[in-house]
């Protein structure tokens, strides 16, 4: 794969991710049929993961102005195809309304929301809601300095290289290339969550798993076609 030419270049900056364990049949029902869950002991997995987007520009092109930088958050779980693991993105929130309608076209599940990420006394501050989607979330977290070791669950979590979209009965897969994460731990605040309600406020009852990162830069593919002209 990291043969082939990348397309965009991102840098993705104070990245949180928050993870809660979800039974696979809520999931399943939300995922295209082609998708198979994947599972880490039993448990289906659903993740929130915000970060601020720097120096994105395409191949061998300067930043295009306005479009360089922004807030994005996405909803996602953890799938298969064909054996293949990867990311199944149920939404992805960016405050750049450009960005989101672009990707949109290309059949990327992009929205826009107003969305904030601010650093005051070593802490970030998070709020992001949309009063089309009637989703809203407040969220401070404070990296703090120690690593943590790395773990057969962390890897499965988070050294993801590939993502599936599905378009117009087209199944897409879109692989990215990127160093291995460093995660640090971090101390977090919910004060309101009500994204993903298709758990059934789930997300609201339990403490999630906290990943922190400072800084990763990745490179992304053009996508590439896995199925097409299957109708459902």
């Amino acid at each position: 794969m990291w043969r082939k030419p990348w397309i965009l270049t991102q840098t993705w900056q104070d990245v949180l991710f928050l993870h809660w364990p979800v039974p696979p049949s809520i999931l399943e029902q939300h995922i295209p049929k082609d998708l198979k869950v994947d599972l880490f002991e039993q448990n289906a997995w659903l993740s929130i993961v915000l970060f601020k987007v720097n120096g994105q520009r395409l191949r061998l092109l300067p930043a295009f102005p306005g479009t360089n930088s922004y807030v994005q958050l996405n909803i996602r779980t953890y799938v298969t195809y064909k054996g293949k693991q990867g990311i199944y993105f149920f939404n992805l929130d960016v405050t750049n309304r450009f960005v989101a309608q672009l990707a949109s076209m290309g059949g990327l599940k992009y929205r826009y929301a107003k969305m904030a990420l601010q650093l005051k006394d070593n802490s970030y501050f998070f709020t992001s809601h949309s009063n089309k989607f009637k989703e809203r979330a407040r969220i401070s977290y404070k990296p703090l300095p120690s690593e943590i070791p790395s773990s057969s669950f962390d890897k499965w979590l988070v050294e993801r290289y590939c993502s599936w979209t599905k378009s117009k009965n087209v199944l897409l897969r879109i692989d990215i290339n990127h160093l291995p994460w460093q995660l640090q731990k971090a101390q977090i605040n919910i004060e309101s969550n009500t994204l993903a309600p298709f758990t059934n406020e789930m997300l609201q009852r339990t403490q999630p798993i906290v990943h922190y990162a400072k800084c990763k830069k990745a490179n992304i593919f053009p996508p590439v076609v896995e199925q097409k002209n299957q109708i459902y």
